[in-house]
């Protein structure tokens, strides 16, 4: 085995129930639960019995998984698993940076709470949504958006997957250009249009929160949604900008196959992040940390 990496997985996969197994089973994951409930409380009964509904509000949804991702990622550090770097898609950089070391625990729990609750202000101002677009390139992607004065490419997930945000009023009419190049726009269940200019606002507003929150240097190489390159030191500039810059995940994943690593643990509630790393690399290993905890026991 070469060098392992914890991904930590953004909003779509969360699920009523998400998390409870592990703090039933393990003490170290209940802490992150009880942690959050102190700050939060009823984060662990919004995981644990929420509704889906209640579990797609953006203020709900984030504070929620880093909840259980924060809680998987202690059970796997308590069992000896020791990643050289970490990543995390939109609020899972947010989980990432705190597993980390760059926030201790309640900061980081803190700050996504805050994230989530200007995230979703921000999407209820304007009538916005959310597409995967499938089977073009990224320029071919690009070029469609082009035509439109509010449609944005905003992931680069892996090839042939790409993901848009924009007005929901030029969505139907920019479906049927992609469909035109050869290519399909699959609604996503998102309520706002994330990593765009319409986040614009909320960027801001979070950059003050990340400023005025004590940051530490950090003991793990954590990459950036931003840059796709290992962090700097200024880490307001690169969480800020990451809610309505573009996502670099494919480019993420392929910096960190050439920086040697070649085993990828996803650290959330589904396997998206898996699914995407295996469609960018067939030469390494993903699985999800319940796969792994299951080949553990």
């Amino acid at each position: 085995m070469g060098k392992i990496a914890f991904v930590f997985s953004g909003q779509g996969d969360q699920f009523p129930g998400m998390g409870k197994d592990l703090a039933d089973k393990y003490p170290s994951a209940k802490a992150v639960f009880d942690m959050c409930d102190g700050i939060r409380p009823g984060t662990s009964e919004q995981c644990f019995n929420g509704t889906e509904e209640e579990l797609k509000e953006t203020k709900n949804t984030q504070p929620c998984l880093f909840a259980m991702e924060l809680a998987a990622a202690n059970v796997l550090f308590d069992k000896g698993v020791k990643p050289e770097a970490l990543a995390g898609f939109s609020l899972g950089e947010v989980t990432a940076a705190t597993a980390a070391g760059i926030f201790d625990n309640e900061t980081g729990f803190r700050l996504v709470c805050k994230r989530g609750e200007l995230m979703q202000t921000e999407a209820e101002k304007f009538d916005t949504s959310m597409a995967a677009v499938v089977k073009l390139t990224p320029e071919q992607v690009q070029d469609v958006c082009a035509k439109y004065s509010d449609v944005y490419p905003v992931n680069f997930n892996c090839p042939g997957q790409i993901t848009v945000s924009g007005l929901a009023s030029q969505m139907k009419d920019f479906s049927a250009d992609v469909k035109a190049a050869g290519g399909r726009a699959l609604p996503l269940k998102l309520k706002g249009a994330f990593h765009s200019p319409f986040m614009n606002a909320a960027s801001e507003a979070f950059r003050v929160e990340l400023e005025n929150a004590k940051i530490n240097k950090g003991n793990i190489t954590l990459y950036s949604d931003l840059t796709s390159m290992p962090y700097t030191d200024d880490v307001a500039e690169l969480l800020s900008k990451q809610i309505c810059s573009p996502v670099l995940w494919e480019k993420i994943v392929r910096n960190m196959i050439a920086d040697g690593f070649d085993t990828f643990i996803e650290i959330g509630p589904g396997r998206t992040l898996t699914n995407m790393i295996k469609k960018i690399s067939a030469d390494v290993k993903a699985q999800t940390v319940e796969e792994y905890l299951s080949e553990d026991e």
